[in-house]
């Protein structure tokens, strides 16, 4: 699970410990992921990582297969960043760690985990994605391309891996309320009230019905909006 220190991250992670797994916790603050590890309970394992870097990823994969015996039943590749502006104006690092952060970190992490997901004919990857990976809105050059690419990946995965006992969803949320908003500029982006936003506990929920289908249903793709 990567971005699992706040927002739908840690949502997902909450769940997921409810519906009684176990669950790696991945993200690059170690102290704030060891409070919410700590708070979840001892089915959670902090494992501080900066997903873009692939030493770190690899490394973060074998903690996690110490822990639990092998990679995980199920990764969760939701890490992301936001940092709106008109592409005119948008800062070149910030275009760039869009992508890092929000598709190829996504690569690292399933490149890490696949081969043996594959090799033991089990195992889910789930993608969160963005109503911006199929529509387009002013400021989110970035993120949107970021977006975009991590759905057309999934699609591609999901080619890939058919009949092989892998299974691969993607959860593609309208706005939900979590901290990526908090300095957020109106003027660039048209930012709706949190009342009008879904709750990362709603994103959650999807992720949890899509892992605990029986293993022969695949959830290719799940669209959430406030309804």
């Amino acid at each position: 699970m990567s971005g699992a220190s706040s927002g739908i991250g840690l949502a997902i992670a909450a769940a997921l410990v409810e519906s009684g797994a176990r669950v790696a916790l991945l993200a690059r603050r170690a102290d704030r992921l060891a409070a919410r590890a700590a708070e979840l309970g001892a089915a959670a394992l902090a494992i501080p990582c900066d997903v873009t870097d692939e030493g770190a990823v690899a490394r973060a994969v074998a903690r996690a297969r110490e822990a639990f015996g092998d990679v995980p039943d199920v990764l969760v590749n939701n890490a992301g960043v936001f940092a709106p502006a008109p592409l005119a104006e948008m800062r070149i690092a910030d275009f760039r760690e869009a992508l890092d952060v929000n598709l190829f970190a996504p690569f690292l992490l399933v490149r890490a985990v696949l081969p043996r997901m594959l090799e033991r004919k089990s195992g889910h990857v789930v993608t969160i994605g963005s109503t911006a990976d199929r529509s387009a809105f002013p400021g989110s050059g970035a993120y949107g391309a970021s977006k975009t690419g991590a759905r057309a990946m999934h699609e591609v995965l999901r080619k890939e891996i058919l009949g092989t006992g892998v299974r691969v969803t993607l959860v593609s949320p309208a706005s939900v309320a979590t901290p990526i908003w908090e300095g957020v500029d109106a003027a660039v982006v048209r930012t709706p009230p949190a009342s009008a936003m879904l709750a990362p506990e709603d994103v959650a929920r999807a992720v949890v019905y899509a892992v605990t289908q029986a293993p022969r249903v695949n959830v290719d793709e799940l669209r959430l909006s406030r309804a």
